[in-house]
C-alpha cells in the first residue's frame, strides 16, 4: 500500500512539474493563499485560548473585587481579555466623571450631595465604543479566511479551464481522437482543481469556526458591560 501511495504521489507530482507556466503560476498563488491561511488558522486558535482564559480569569476578578481601582491596576495582566479592555475604558471615563462631580461639590454652597456619577449614558456609549473596538482587534485577519474559502476554487476552476483548452487544442493538432491523448492535459487541468479545494475548505471551516467564537466573545462583552453599569448604578447613582 505505502508503495502505491508513494507511486501515486510521485505521478501527482510529474503532473505539477510538467505543466505550463499558466498552471504552475495558479498552483503558486493557490499554495501562497493555503499557506497564508493556515497560519492566520495557527495563530487565530493559540490567541482565541489566550483570550478565553485571561477572560475567565479577569471576569472572576471582577465578580470578588470590592475595589476598582485595584482591579484597573490589574488589568496588564489580563491583556488578551477583550473584557479587561473594556473594564479600563469604563473606569477612566468613571473616573473622569466622578472627579469633576467631586470638584463641582466642593465649589458649590449647597449642602444635598450632588450624584457622583453625572452622565450614565455618557458612561453606557464609552463601554459599547470600547466592545466594539474589542471586537475589530478579535476580527483582525478572519477576512483573509473568507477570501481564501470564496476565491480559491474560482482560482483553481480558471487553471482548471485554461488546461482543458489546452489539451483540446493539442487533442486537434495532434490528429489523433484516443482517450489515451487527452487524459494526461485533462489530468493535469484537474489538479488546479483539487488545488483550489484543499485551500478553500480548511479556510471555511475555520472561519466559520472563528466566527461562532466571535458571537461567544460578544455576548460575553455585552454581559459584562451589564454588569458594569449595574455595579455602578448601585455605587455611583444617589437615589
Amino acid at each position: 500500500m505505502f508503495v502505491v501511495a508513494q507511486g501515486n504521489f510521485a505521478s501527482f507530482w510529474s503532473l505539477i512539474l510538467s505543466s505550463g507556466p499558466i498552471a504552475q503560476s495558479i498552483l503558486i498563488t493557490l499554495l501562497f493563499f493555503s499557506i497564508f491561511s493556515w497560519s492566520i488558522i495557527v495563530q487565530k486558535i493559540r490567541f482565541y485560548k489566550e483570550v478565553n482564559r485571561d477572560s475567565q480569569e479577569f471576569y472572576e476578578h471582577f465578580r470578588r473585587t470590592s475595589s476598582f481601582s485595584q482591579l484597573y491596576q490589574d488589568c496588564e495582566q489580563f491583556n488578551h481579555s477583550p473584557l479587561a479592555g473594556v473594564f479600563v475604558s469604563g473606569y477612566e471615563e468613571l473616573s473622569r466623571q466622578v472627579d469633576d462631580s467631586a470638584n463641582l461639590q466642593e465649589k458649590t454652597d449647597s449642602t444635598e450631595p450632588l450624584k457622583l456619577l453625572q452622565n450614565f449614558n455618557g458612561l453606557q456609549r464609552t463601554l459599547e465604543k470600547a466592545a466594539q473596538t474589542e471586537m475589530t482587534t478579535l476580527e483582525h485577519s478572519l477576512s483573509w479566511l473568507a477570501t481564501t474559502s470564496s476565491v480559491t476554487p474560482f482560482i483553481g476552476l480558471l487553471g482548471t479551464v485554461i488546461g482543458i483548452i489546452n489539451a483540446f487544442q493539442g487533442l486537434g493538432a495532434g490528429g489523433t481522437t484516443t482517450i489515451q491523448a487527452v487524459a494526461p492535459g485533462i489530468s493535469e487541468a484537474l489538479v488546479a482543481t483539487a488545488a483550489g479545494l484543499f485551500a478553500a475548505i480548511p479556510a471555511l471551516i475555520a472561519y466559520n469556526h472563528f466566527i461562532t467564537r466571535l458571537k461567544v466573545f460578544g455576548v460575553e462583552m455585552d454581559d459584562f458591560v451589564v454588569d458594569f453599569l449595574n455595579t455602578v448604578e448601585r455605587s455611583f447613582i444617589n437615589k
